[in-house]
């Protein structure tokens, strides 16, 4: 299972590549993906095939609102991406 997640977590670094979105690192970038899935539990799936709108706006929103002092971070400065799964 967490072998898929990583899968995941890759495509949607490759996808935001292709969409022109700006990926400087990709390693910081896996693992900001990774501690807001581990927080949120986010429909990865269901963020893959989003629109380009809603992709960007978790895409970016985890990027620009970890507060990267741990790992896996917890603190996104009350960001809750669009696809986290509703508990």
């Amino acid at each position: 299972m967490i072998k898929e997640r990583y899968k995941k977590y890759a495509a949607i670094i490759q996808r935001a590549k292709e969409e022109g979105l700006h990926v400087n690192d990709k390693l910081s970038v896996l693992m900001d993906i990774e501690s807001a899935d581990r927080k949120f539990n986010i429909r990865l799936d269901e963020w893959l095939q989003a629109d380009l709108f809603n992709f960007t706006h978790d895409f970016y929103g985890i990027i620009d609102h970890i507060v990267r002092d741990q790992f896996p971070a917890t603190n996104f400065e009350g960001f809750i991406p669009r696809f986290a799964s509703k508990k």
